[in-house]
């Protein structure tokens, strides 16, 4: 963390936002760099949150990874969404203030207890991270979460820098609790993981309420839900009236002859590419402050709205009757951008000082050692249908392994594959395999477990157990053994828990050993019934174990390149000095895992010490 005396800010940081934030921090010593996530840590610090709960997911875990160095916060890595956003709910019906963090994707898993806590209320403050991804850095989907907001009818705010991420933390808290409702706290992922300066506070002292039951207002029956989805109308009947006069959203007057509305990480485009121009900066995004915005429109000559993925802004401007320019000049696809905002405006872009002509393309693959290659590797030998999920393992569908036909969400790979067993015809003998993690597995795989097991469909389940989240970082979950705080607990036993719902055969496997992984799935495989298949090996960047690196003995070695369709970083052909090509292990990427000694026909590689 870097930290800096408040003379300093303005200098470091530069523009209006820095020249704001140091008139706010005059009167304090110090303030700080921080990412948009270390700002929302810190902004449930100052807040006085009492419990966190979130399950990781770019670009939101390191919200949770930073407030669980705040001694007064309890937080936990939940198994799913759901269950995170279940345990917030009831910390905030007990009485302590507690935020849930997830990305946006997270917010589809835990819709079912958002929508009718937005009926029951809160009774301490209750806010909701949703990160959202435009641009899918590390997701599956581009879905916009503004919509959430009207869906679910809480209210929404979205902060534009760090400053504002712990800022708009604090003030969501105050809002839920004035209002009895949860709050959505909207970012990005270039506010999540961007870096700007942010002035700290000292965390409030809130004391914890007391819980008083009231069914009609907890207990959601239909004879009790009717009556609050009354008050859930009255609330927004108030929070339309709050949010015409609220500081949240603010004009920037300028040149009138264009009004830009934007939000965001869109304002920041925005003020770089016209920083002449008259701006309503909307804090507050939902509901919107529609008289502000009636003012706004009729005090410029031409208005415009910028913002990321759907026109939400834009169809709410133009059902107003106010005749706006959005997506017709800015794409409602992939992140926005500087040089794509000013496009829009027909102003020149400004091409990037970074030279990119030359960068030869560099698709993600799986780490050396990692434990899932030899398994994919042996896989695909079996011509299987493989539905795939959500982790690192997906990348088995990238050259040269090559072996996943489908992927759409956490836990689906079980349920595909059940459904594309069913629908298989006769003369069709392909086995079908399933691939999930063992995160994703604790997380929504279990249920689809019990589905194969009831409904007896002879389908081969892998769990590619890792002992951790790696695709995030490395997460601890029920299955690792440890908390988010690093203390040891309860290690669920995912290969007794497959054997609890039924499951006859199940197989664990070390990775590593290919002639054991190609048994195995031989095996499960022609099974006419449910079958598991466990990879047991953790992520080498989580293990401290390093066998001796391999070396390639090129005077065995024939030049076959039957090792390169394992698709390891760490094995290269190098010119050697007669100017030909032979094959190489980098001994500073290689992990000693021995795959590729397997796989060597000839037995060309082998071992330092052998």
């Amino acid at each position: 963390m870097l930290c800096l005396p408040a003379s300093e800010l303005v200098r470091v940081a530069g523009g209006t936002a820095a020249r704001r934030s140091a008139g706010v921090c005059r009167r304090l010593k110090t303030v700080v760099l921080f990412s948009g996530n270390e700002a929302i840590a810190r902004g449930a610090y100052e807040a006085g949150v009492r419990v966190a709960a979130g399950y990781p997911g770019t670009p939101s875990t390191e919200i949770l990874e930073n407030i669980v160095n705040y001694e007064s916060i309890y937080a936990e890595w939940s198994p799913n969404e759901k269950v995170a956003f279940e345990v917030a709910l009831g910390a905030a019906l007990g009485g302590a203030r507690s935020l849930v963090t997830m990305k946006h994707v997270g917010v589809n898993v835990a819709a079912d207890p958002l929508l009718t806590a937005s009926y029951t209320g809160v009774n301490a403050g209750l806010v909701l991270v949703s990160a959202d991804d435009p641009g899918m850095h590390s997701s599956q989907n581009e879905q916009d979460n503004r919509h959430y907001a009207r869906f679910a009818k809480i209210p929404m705010l979205e902060p534009s820098d760090s400053q504002e991420a712990k800022d708009f933390t604090v003030r969501a808290f105050e809002i839920s609790e004035q209002y009895d409702t949860p709050v959505l706290l909207r970012t990005t992922t270039r506010v999540n993981h961007g870096k700007s300066v942010v002035c700290l506070n000292e965390p409030a002292e809130v004391p914890i309420r007391k819980f008083e039951p009231d069914p009609q207002k907890y207990v959601m029956i239909p004879a009790h839900a009717r009556k609050r989805h009354l008050a859930v109308e009255e609330r927004m009947g108030k929070l339309r009236e709050f949010v015409e006069s609220t500081d949240l959203n603010k004009v920037e007057w300028g040149d009138t002859s264009i009004g830009v509305v934007t939000s965001g990480i869109s304002y920041q485009y925005v003020k770089e590419v016209l920083p002449q121009a008259s701006v309503l900066k909307l804090g507050m995004t939902y509901p919107l402050p529609e008289q502000r915005i009636r003012d706004f429109a009729a005090k410029v000559e031409r208005l415009y709205v910028v913002e990321e993925l759907d026109p939400f802004l834009e169809d709410e401007i133009r059902a107003l009757g106010i005749s706006v320019i959005g997506k017709d000049r800015f794409p409602a696809t992939g992140e926005l951008s500087p040089e794509r905002v000013a496009a829009g405006f027909g102003l020149e872009v400004t091409a990037s000082s970074v030279p990119t002509t030359n960068v030869p393309p560099r698709p993600p693959v799986l780490c050396p050692g990692c434990p899932h290659r030899g398994f994919f590797h042996v896989l695909r030998k079996l011509k299987a249908i493989v539905t795939g999920d959500i982790g690192c393992y997906t990348l088995g569908v990238l050259p040269p392994l090559e072996t996943m036909d489908t992927c759409v969400c956490m836990g689906a790979s079980i349920g595909n594959a059940l459904g594309m067993k069913r629908a298989q015809p006769s003369d069709d003998t392909r086995p079908v395999v399933a691939v999930i993690g063992d995160s994703t597995f604790v997380h929504s795989g279990i249920t689809g477990l019990i589905d194969a097991v009831y409904n007896n469909t002879p389908v081969t389940i892998c769990i590619l157990d890792n002992s951790t989240t790696a695709m995030t970082g490395g997460q601890d979950h029920p299955a690792s053994g440890k908390t988010l705080r690093g203390q040891d607990t309860y290690r669920l036993d995912l290969p007794s828990l497959a054997k609890a719902v039924g499951v006859e055969d199940v197989l664990v496997v070390d990775p590593y050993d290919l002639e054991a992984v190609e048994r195995s799935l031989k095996y499960a495989t022609q099974l006419s019934k449910p079958s598991v298949v466990i990879t047991s090996r953790s992520c080498m960047l989580k293990t401290k174990q390093r066998p001796a690196p391999v070396f390639v003995n090129t005077d065995i070695c024939t030049g076959c390149r039957l090792c390169l369709r394992l698709g390891c970083p760490a094995i290269e052909f190098t010119t050697n000095k007669e100017g030909k090509l032979e094959p190489h292990i980098n001994p500073t990427l290689c992990r000693g895992c021995g795959v590729c000694i397997q796989v060597c026909r000839v037995g060309a590689i082998g071992r330092k010490q052998e």
